[in-house]
């Protein structure tokens, strides 16, 4: 389980096995590959070296929608505790 990071700088949250979580604990997408889509089943990037990045023509992608799991405990971006 690692932390993912926008370009920008800012930590988006990170994943564990194909779903991704943000820092507060909400589950907010899920993997198909390295590629990332939101609960409504919208693109919203791929995974390269810890960066989450937005490929411009894979932008119309769709895929199913899911239902979230519950809520996690948070994690700090700065160690392996929870917040």
């Amino acid at each position: 389980m690692g932390w993912i990071w926008t370009l920008g700088g800012t930590c988006f949250g990170y994943r564990d096995g194909d779903k991704l979580w943000d820092h507060e604990g909400h589950h907010v997408g899920t993997f198909q590959g390295d590629e990332v889509y939101s609960l409504d089943g919208r693109y919203l990037g791929e995974i390269k070296e810890n960066l989450l990045i937005i490929n411009q023509s894979k932008q119309a992608r769709w895929r199913a929608m899911f239902t979230p799991y519950a809520k996690r405990a948070g994690r700090s971006k700065h160690g392996d505790y929870a917040v």
